[in-house]
This record gives structure tokens, sequence and C-alpha cells, in this order.
């Protein structure tokens, strides 16, 4: 399978030319104060009028649903109430990523602060595997545990809670996953994906269903003592939102409807933290120096910088070693330990990058040598030496390279190194729109250990004799579930823009609509016929800065992650480019940058290349063409070309894109040279001997010229002889 990236299809949301809406997003425009392209964008999202924008901007009808309506929640504040009141041994069992952690420290702190005997647990990714599992419960008997809390994990646990019960523990399940037809047999299972649950909103993070599950127990404490709810309720999102907010969107959670308010809390929360271990970690993570002063300039804390800085720190902890480090680091009271867990988090964090890129290696590989592009549609490759904890990042980047599900396996062997048929392997893995990640492993239950997760994203353990049957099973799923359409990698963009479009005020416009996220993503937009002037590697050539031209004014685009050297686009390059707007702060001074999602050739460009490229065939082949198509070459022609050609040779460059050379050769001064008169005028300048011509790959040229003391008769070439034989001076 060729590991060249699909090239993305872009669907624009916001196009224009649907008069009645057009003249609507005018209207929205002038309302309410905002720049055209601010109004689009808005509109095309759902907010058609100016109360709707009002109340999404500034959130007026926001508000925390009643988690009195949870199913179970009853149960599972009596029976926390109840261990609270008696002093019974609480445990918190979590999961180990960055939702399960903020979870856990979520429901420490509460607990904690009501006085409660409450300890945690965190099973280790790489010898217990994601879940409950009976060695854990019989460790959490043995310390006298009689109340059992999951976060983020344990709907689909029956036999373990069954376990538990056996053990003198009584179990409250809060879980956010899908669940099966059969519950846990618990005290009490919250989780608004119950069938028939009349939650309003569905899309919490497990940190959001367990924080609703303490609104409620505080709810119910205000009641008793006689005190406002409302004011207890405040008050645990004053305390606790920050926590919320890191876990939603780590977990990639929607950022809407009430989620969107926890967030807005939470990072009004992290922009002047009082809790230790977050400041020491958003400062280690901005580049505090090694003399122990703080960084000069304080972060702008967004989901951007929750989502790419803080949550993969915290990750790191229970992916490549004991995820408690990530708790402790929440739960740390001085800034001796938080400085101290921030350091190691920053550090585990860069071995895991060093990890990730190895297994990514590896795993493109044996892509590359197994996967069958034809008959398959999941990526389903297996490895003894992958550590578990790495292989879900690696699965993503997989899945958003090929545009398919994938699911990366990690086998332990065995004690000598000896592969075994019954070893159990832990896989992860990354699903794309139209095949539910979950309900294709449920066709496939029979041949997996356990399973569990979300539509886009699920772990499972295997045996190792299952797995070809396996990649059969899952690929005939897919094969019935997605179509070639869903097959295409899409990015959404909101609108088309011009470069007068783009300005300091529109940039500020769409930072009002933070906290972005799923649901309510950064705007994408589309800038067209755009021309590439320098490209610049970043930090060693891993990033890519571009200075594009258009209407004679130039604009910064960086592109994060796109190397140089696998940049296929140079300077004098027309591009379409599908970008984000943001803006650059620097030495106090404010700038416009792109930040760049994608870049094509210019359609426009790219179109016309097309057409003349099957047209060159077309003449190659004999076809005869008319005078009014400007495809016989002058021998001023040449001269341009030739001249132009000698001059750049002599000033040290002698490979030549046909892209180029064609913007080159463009401008009304050289007469417009088209792609098909100037491969015909290489090919005679090389059949003449005029200079040295090579074409190592597709319409890339190197040439070599040397001093010539006579003029070339082009006259006697005798591909101008039949070029001018073929032509036809009228139609017909």
């Amino acid at each position: 399978m060729n590991q060249t990236k699909k090239t993305k299809r872009w669907s624009v949301r916001g196009a224009r030319g649907n008069p009645v809406q057009d003249a609507a997003i005018r209207a929205l425009a002038q309302e309410i104060g905002c720049s055209e392209i601010l109004s689009r964008v808005l509109y095309t999202r759902g907010y058609t009028d100016s109360k709707a924008v009002k109340s999404f901007l500034e959130q007026d009808a926001a508000c925390l649903h009643d988690p009195t309506s949870l199913l179970d929640i009853a149960s599972a504040v009596a029976r926390i109430e109840q261990a609270i009141e008696a002093g019974e041994r609480i445990a918190i069992y979590g999961d180990y990523d960055v939702d399960g952690v903020t979870s856990v420290s979520l429901l420490y702190l509460y607990l904690s602060e009501r006085g409660a005997d409450v300890g945690y647990y965190i099973p280790s990714r790489m010898l217990e595997g994601y879940g409950l599992s009976n060695p854990a419960i019989d460790r959490l008997a043995e310390r006298g545990v009689k109340l059992m809390i999951t976060v983020d994990t344990g709907v689909t646990a029956i036999d373990e809670i069954e376990y538990a019960k056996e053990c003198g523990i009584d179990t409250v399940v809060t879980d956010h996953h899908e669940c099966r037809e059969i519950l846990p047999n618990a005290c009490a299972v919250v989780n608004p994906h119950r069938e028939g649950d009349p939650y309003p909103f569905k899309d919490l993070a497990g940190v959001g269903v367990i924080f609703k599950v303490i609104c409620a127990v505080e709810m119910e404490r205000c009641r008793r003592e006689g005190v406002s709810v409302r004011d207890g309720v405040e008050r645990l999102c004053r305390s606790y939102a920050d926590l919320v907010a890191i876990g939603t969107i780590a977990d990639v959670m929607p950022v809407i409807d009430e989620n969107r308010l926890i967030v807005t809390l939470g990072l009004q929360l992290l922009e002047n933290t009082n809790r230790p271990g977050l400041r020491a970690l958003i400062e280690a993570a901005s580049g505090s120096r090694g003399d122990g002063s703080r960084p000069t300039r304080k972060r702008k804390i967004n989901s951007g910088f929750v989502g790419f800085t803080i949550a993969p720190r915290l990750n790191a902890a229970g992916r490549v070693s004991s995820a408690s480090i990530a708790v402790e680091l929440l739960l740390a009271e001085t800034a001796a330990d938080a400085d101290r867990l921030a350091e190691t988090l920053c550090d585990l964090n860069l071995k895991r990058q060093v990890e990730e890129n190895r297994i990514a290696e590896q795993a493109y590989r044996k892509i590359e040598e197994t996967f069958d592009p034809v008959e398959d549609r999941v990526i389903v490759i297996d490895d003894d030496t992958w550590q578990q904890g790495i292989i879900g990042i690696v699965s993503s980047r997989i899945t958003e390279h090929y545009g398919l599900p994938s699911i990366l396996i990690s086998f332990d062997g065995t004690a000598n190194g000896e592969p075994l048929e019954n070893d159990v392997g832990k896989g992860s893995g990354r699903s794309i729109k139209g095949m539910n990640l979950v309900e294709a492993l449920i066709d496939s239950e029979e041949l997996l250990v356990r399973f569990g997760g979300h539509e886009l994203a699920a772990g499972l353990s295997i045996t190792r004799c299952n797995i070809n049957a396996f990649r059969r099973r899952i690929n005939q799923y897919a094969r019935e579930h997605l179509g070639e359409n869903e097959l295409e990698v899409t990015l959404d963009a909101d609108c088309e823009v011009e470069m007068q479009d783009l300005d300091m005020k529109l940039a500020q416009q769409i930072t009002a609509m933070e906290p972005f996220g799923v649901s309510n993503p950064i705007p994408n937009f589309i800038l067209r016929e755009a021309r590439i002037v320098r490209v610049i590697p970043l930090v060693g050539g891993k990033h890519t800065k571009l200075i594009l031209e258009k209407d004679g004014r130039e604009i910064i685009a960086l592109w994060f992650g796109m190397s140089t050297s696998q940049f296929e686009f140079e300077p004098t390059d027309p591009v379409d480019l599908l970008f984000q707007l943001s803006i650059n702060e620097y030495q106090n001074v404010m700038s416009l940058q792109m930040i760049v999602q994608d870049i094509h050739l210019s359609k426009r460009f790219s179109d016309a290349l097309d057409r003349d490229m099957a047209r060159y065939e077309e003449i190659c082949a004999g076809d005869s063409y008319l005078e009014s198509e400007r495809i016989l070459p002058t021998r001023n022609d040449f001269a341009i070309v030739y001249t132009a050609l000698r001059r750049e040779f002599r000033a040290g460059h002698s490979v030549f894109p046909m892209r180029r050379m064609l913007t080159m050769f463009s401008s009304p001064e050289c007469g417009e040279i088209s792609y098909i008169k100037l491969k015909f005028i290489i090919r005679i300048m090389q059949e003449l001997q005029i200079c040295e011509v090579s074409e190592p790959s597709a319409d890339r040229y190197v040439f070599s010229f040397q001093y010539q003391t006579t003029k070339t008769n082009i006259e006697k070439s005798s591909i101008l002889k039949r070029l001018k034989s073929q032509l036809r001076k009228t139609e017909g």
C-alpha cells in the first residue's frame, strides 16, 4: 500500500451563490455589527438570527442541566452519603487517560472535603489493561474497601462488579461509554447513554458524569442543611470546573450545550489557577527556565493549549509509566511537589514522543507489506514490541494518514520470548465517520476477550490465534457499512475568502467564538490563487513557514507537522489553501498569520494543466491543432526560454519543475508561453543539443548549458517540422 497521504477533499459549508442565504447573511452582519465573513460562519452553523448569535457568543442560555434527571442518580447519592456518614472506606476506581485522571482527582478532592475515608485505584495500562479486574478488586477488599465508585469506566464490567459484591464491596458505576444490553448489577449505574435515560445532554465526558454526581450529592447536602442549593452548585463550579474542562477537552467531547459552559468556566479558572500542580505544569510546558525563574510571557490558556499541551503531558503518565503521577500532580499541595511532578510529566511526554515515532515507523512498514488496499477497509496490524500505552496515538495518526479505520494490537509475548497462540494482546482503534467502531466490534464479539469505547475510538483484548479471523470479519463488516464516499478524507471549510477579507478585526471576532472543540471547531477558510513567495523550514525542518502573496499583499502561513522535506510545493506555485486565521504576538507586536490545514495546487491552474497535458499527448500522437491554440513556438519563444534558463543555470540553478517554468514564462513580456508550447521547446532544444536535458521525475527537468560559438538553426528540428505539418489554420 502506497504510504502517500490521500488527497483530501474540501467541503465548503457556507459557499456563496444562494441569493436568499447571501442576503440573510449580509443582513445578520449589519444587525450584529460584525464582518460578513463571521456572519457567514455563524449563519451556516445554525445561528441564523441575532438572538441566536447573542445567545451563543454570550452564553446567555447556557446552564447546567439538573443532575437528578439521570437514571439511578438518587441511588448513587444515597449510597455515597451512607458511606460518608458511616465512615466506610471508599475507593475511586478510574481509567488511566486524562478523562480518568481528572475524574479521580475531582471525586477524591470532593470526598476528602466532605471528610470521607477515600483512596483511589488506577490500573496499570501495561500490566492490567483497561477497566476493572478481579485481582484489583482483591487488593481493594484487602484494604477494607466497602464502596467502590468507578469513574470513566465500569459500564461493561458485569462479571467484575458481581465479583466485587461477593467480596463485600458495593459499587456505584459512573461512566460515559456506550452501554451493552445488560448492565452491571451495581447499587447504581449513572451513564447518560443508558437506554431510556431522560438526561437532555448525552455528550458528557467521564469527568462530566462524575461532576453531575457530585452536584447531586452537594444538592442533597444543601437541602439537608437548609442552605442554598444554587450557591452549592456554583461553589462546585468555582472549585472544580478546571478539572472538568481538562477532561472534557482531552476526551474530545463536543464543546456545545453545558460542555461549552463548563469548558468556558474551566478555562477562566486555569488562566489564574490556584492549583499548584496545574500552575507548575503550565509553567513547565510554557518553558520555565532552568534557574527556576518563571516564563517572561504569560501563555493564553484556551482549549488548544489544553488539548495539545496540558493533556498530552497528563496522558504520558498512564502511557509510559503510572497514571498515579498525574493524579498526584493534580492533588499536589506544595509548589515543591508540584514542580517535581510537572518536570517528571514533561520528561515522560518526551519519552512518549520518541516511542510513538518508533512504533509509527514500524507500523507504516507493516502496512506497506501486508495491507491490501483493494479488498481491505480496516487496517489491523500487531506486534510483540509495541508499548500498549502508545498504540492508540499511532492508530490516530494512521487513520488520519490513510483515511481508514485502524486497529493496532500489542502482544507481550511469553516469558521465554516465544509467541503462543493463546497470548492475549491489547488493541486500540480509531475509526472514521460512517463506521461505529463499537458496533463493528460487537459484530466480532465472539473473537474478542473484551472490548469497549466510543463510536470513533475503542479498545479491545484478543488472543493471538484469533487475529486473522478478526481481521477478515471486521473488514467484511466495513465493506458492508462503508461506502466509497465515506472512504474519502474530507476537510470541512466554513467559507471561501479573499485576501482583503483577512484583517485583525476578523481574527479578533473569531476569538469570540471560543472555546473551540468538537461541534464548535475553529473556523476553516479557503483562499484560492495565492502564490508561494518563500518556503522556510522551522525547528530543523519539522514544520514549514510560508510567505504567500495575493493581490499585492503578503501574509505568513505556518504548517505545523509538515516537514519542509516533504512539502511538495515550491516558490512561484499558485496554490489554494485551507487554513485557520490567528493572531501572532511577538515582542508586543501583533500580526495576522494563517495556520495551514491543507494545500492544493490552485484548482484553476491544475485544471488548466490537466487539460494542457491531455492536449499535449493528443498532439504528440498526431492530432492536428489550430493556429488559435498558439502551440507552434517562434524563434523569439526559443530565445526567451533559452536566455532565462541559461541565466538561472549560471546562477547555480539547474533543476526546474514545470510549474516553476510556467510561472516564469506566463507573463505578457514572455508571450505567455503555454505548457504545450514549453514542452515542445524543451524537446526541440534537447534534440538540437542546445542544452542537455534530463527528466528525473514527471515534469521536473535538469538542464545543463555549454558555451556555444555558433547559432543553432531551429528549422532543422524534425520535431518542429512535424509540428508545423499538423497545423490547421481554420476549423474543419
